[in-house]
């Protein structure tokens, strides 16, 4: 691909589309490079400093594409999975998880955008007026970047679970969720 199809292909528009458990494999793969291993060390979002394993496997994905008030969302560029997220309604406010955007992308504004569509389909589709997330307190370039972006932190924690290799095998004994919230209006 010479340069001038690569500019093209980089400003194409996005599509945001509800996951199929065709999906599911692409899905495992896009979260599991943005995070963990070194092919995550490409882009910014890596856990492969404090985590080994993996991030998460078939049934997990599979499970928040079946679920029930629960969205796996696709982002496609001229077809091709580049970022995805998971929306869960829960009550009055949603969930944000499973965020991943391919590591050779991250840094170029694809995260705000794809968080601000996550955002405006909560407060159109489900009626919630605030976003909930959890975040690996160790990981603070991270939290200022949803910071930067509206979300809270809380204070309030829940552990890691610790044992439970389907979530990681962590390389510190110190990591621990924080709770992020962020008033949709």
């Amino acid at each position: 691909m010479d340069t001038a199809d690569a500019t093209v292909r980089a400003t194409a528009p996005l599509t945001f589309r509800p996951a199929t458990e065709v999906d599911v494999a692409g899905l495992v793969e896009l979260i599991e490079s943005a995070y963990r291993g070194d092919a995550s060390r490409a882009g910014w979002t890596t856990e492969a400093d404090i985590l080994d394993g993996q991030r998460t496997d078939p049934e997990g994905v599979a499970a928040v594409v079946r679920g029930e008030g629960s969205r796996m969302m696709i982002v496609e560029r001229d077809g091709e999975l580049v970022a995805c997220c998971q929306l869960e309604h829960r009550d009055d406010h949603a969930y944000f998880g499973m965020f991943a955007v391919r590591p050779t992308l991250q840094g170029g504004g694809l995260g705000k955008v794809i968080l601000a569509e996550a955002e405006r389909f909560a407060r159109a589709e489900w009626g919630v007026t605030e976003m909930r997330m959890t975040v690996i307190s160790a990981r603070e370039e991270l939290i200022a970047w949803y910071e930067r972006r509206g979300y809270a932190r809380t204070g309030r924690m829940t552990p890691f679970p610790y044992g439970d290799e389907r979530f990681g095998v962590p390389r510190r004994a110190d990591l621990e969720f924080e709770l992020l919230i962020k008033p949709l209006g």
